[in-house]
């Protein structure tokens, strides 16, 4: 796997909170209650990460998963209609979520986790299915996957030696 350092300082990061976990650990003298905070930042132009953050109070929690997601950027390719080059389908653990191309004017049809990321990733036009497992992490998680697997036309004409038109005809 690539990877690419993008630098953060010049990029308009917008994050969202999209789950905040209350997690209680029973210890002998009672209950450890900590917080665990998804958090997702993109530049609403080709974009997205997604972080974990961890600690015992909700804003010190929420600036650990911005942290953690800046960390974690990808770029992703987006097309004339701002949507995915072509469909495709992201797994993380049991969350499966279909991406698939959609016409101007469409908009985002997607649920609440996976229209997080792909709102911050810049994308106008899609339509998605979340299948499986419907727990908000693996669905983030796999949206991400499915969207770091996606080729650029000019890619595959690259990969197979051949020019665009002939990919795209």
């Amino acid at each position: 796997m690539k990877r690419t350092i993008i630098d953060t300082d010049q990029m308009e990061l917008q994050d969202k909170v999209v789950a905040i976990k209350r997690v209680t650990k029973v210890v002998k003298g009672g209950r450890n209650m900590r917080f665990a905070a998804l958090v997702v930042v993109g530049d609403q132009n080709g974009h997205v990460g997604a972080g974990l953050g961890k600690a015992a109070e909700i804003p010190e929690a929420i600036r650990k998963g911005k942290e953690d997601a800046m960390k974690k950027l990808i770029t992703v390719p987006l097309d004339e209609n701002s949507s995915i080059t072509h469909d495709n389908l992201g797994i993380y653990g049991g969350a499966h979520v279909l991406l698939k191309r959609a016409p101007e004017g469409t908009g985002i049809i997607a649920g609440g986790p996976a229209r997080t990321v792909l709102d911050l990733a810049g994308y106008r036009n899609i339509r998605t299915k979340s299948l499986g497992s419907n727990n908000k992490q693996n669905v983030v998680l796999a949206t991400i996957e499915g969207l770091k697997a996606l080729s650029t036309p000019e890619e595959v004409a690259r990969k197979r030696g051949k020019s665009i038109d002939e990919i795209l005809a």
